[in-house]
């Protein structure tokens, strides 16, 4: 223990030394990406890793004199974002890597993203009238809500790589469910947790918001033990309880706690779930398991909501399940490794949401037009191989926050089902 512990206080020296670390936060030109990166870097330099550096990714420059909205919209919207980012973060040496007309994927593209230059720009749009996409369809999202609605109660839980608009999409489901007549419940297990700001606060009839708070839980769940399992020890055995109760796996058994709850919820409503990152939510997955071996080994006892969890979710008449990805080669494959470790517990996805598709905004500006034919190869792999239904979401000029807008997004989102 001694040599390990040496060993951390070394790890923690040379990361706070700013001679030997160097902390880089990578944000997109977005209010929501810089909120997170300000985030980050707070908690980051509690910490004592201090010396950090800003990097704007995919800053995207209209053609001059285009009359393309969603190029326009997009240009406009980043500056407003750079200008108003969080003061800490303003205060960051930083560097600006531009949108490029390709994603920088292999050893090419990327030396050209360290000499800062793009390839020739070509004026091929690929957008879902193409031929090449017209079988993937059109109009699925608005359709894959009244089915999911026609069950009249259920669990819907978005999944997927972050920051890929998990948090969008549980919210224009669960406006639109609410909207469908049915009582709602929005809610997390995201401790970055953006749902209230998904809505804007905005009132709408059978829905409430609420979000699983990761230190409210973990103070819940830490009195609740010590006023159960920690009635009547002695001095020293409570001693050890409390030590063992300030582990980082409380927290986690405290939020997996709330997440079954929730779950437990969707019986007589629906209650959509923005989950947290795949890791974490394949973690809270997996703790069904072994939280119900556990419990069972020591005393055979087990709450009703963690004793059916698993049933329940397996169950696709009452679980829908929306795999989340940007069309981009590492959310698409992440998504992929995501549903196969589903598959593995049981769990088969409703449909994949593939989010901020150009190819569904059918834009004219040339670099817009450039990344649009890019994305084809992974819709179509979703489409063909992935997706038993897949739903395509255009990028859209304004972001899709608050109730108007992410109705909006419901009726006018090209989509595919197969």
């Amino acid at each position: 223990m001694a040599a390990q512990q040496h060993r951390y206080n070394q790890a923690v020296a040379a990361l706070s030394d700013p001679t030997r670390t160097t902390l880089i936060l990578v944000a997109r030109p977005e209010r929501a990406s810089l909120a997170e990166a300000q985030r980050a870097g707070t908690e980051l330099r509690a910490l004592g890793i201090a010396h950090q550096r800003l990097v704007i990714n995919g800053l995207f420059t209209a053609t001059a004199g285009t009359d393309d909205a969603l190029a326009v919209a997009l240009h406009t919207s980043a500056r407003e974002a750079l200008e108003t980012m969080p003061g800490q973060l303003a205060g960051l040496p930083r560097s600006t890597v531009g949108l490029r007309s390709v994603n920088p994927v292999g050893i090419s593209e990327l030396r050209a993203l360290a000499e800062d230059s793009d390839g020739a720009i070509s004026p091929r749009t690929c957008s879902l009238a193409d031929g090449e996409l017209a079988p993937l369809g059109a109009g699925s999202f608005h359709d894959l809500i009244d089915t999911i609605g026609a069950e009249g109660e259920g669990l819907v839980m978005t999944m997927g790589k972050g920051g890929v608009g998990k948090t969008t999409v549980a919210a224009a489901v669960a406006v639109a469910l609410a909207e469908r007549g049915h009582r709602v419940l929005l809610t997390t297990t995201d401790p970055a947790g953006h749902i209230a700001e998904a809505v804007r606060g905005e009132e709408v009839d059978g829905l409430d918001v609420d979000r699983i708070d990761p230190v409210a839980q973990t103070v819940a769940y830490t009195a609740e033990v010590l006023a159960t399992a920690g009635t009547g020890l002695d001095d020293g055995a409570r001693a050890v309880l409390v030590e063992d109760l300030a582990s980082p796996c409380t927290e986690e058994i405290a939020v997996f706690q709330a997440f079954a709850r929730a779950v437990d919820g969707a019986q007589n409503s629906f209650v959509v779930i923005d989950t947290a990152p795949t890791g974490h939510t394949l973690l809270l997955l997996d703790a069904a398991r072994s939280y119900h071996r556990e419990l069972t080994r020591q005393n055979g006892q087990m709450p009703g909501h963690v004793l059916h969890l698993l049933d329940r979710l397996r169950d696709t008449t009452h679980t829908h399940v929306l795999l989340v990805a940007l069309p981009e080669a590492t959310p698409v494959h992440e998504a992929a490794r995501l549903q196969c470790d589903l598959a593995r517990s049981g769990i088969t996805p409703r449909a994949w949401v593939l989010n901020q598709s150009l190819a569904g905004a059918n834009p004219t500006d040339s670099v817009l037009m450039a990344r649009a034919a890019g994305e084809h190869r992974y819709l179509a792999e979703v489409a063909t191989t992935l997706a038993e239904r897949l739903v395509i979401l255009p990028r859209v000029a304004e972001a899709p926050v608050g109730a108007a807008r992410l109705r909006s997004l419901v009726f006018e989102a090209a989509g595919a089902t197969r």
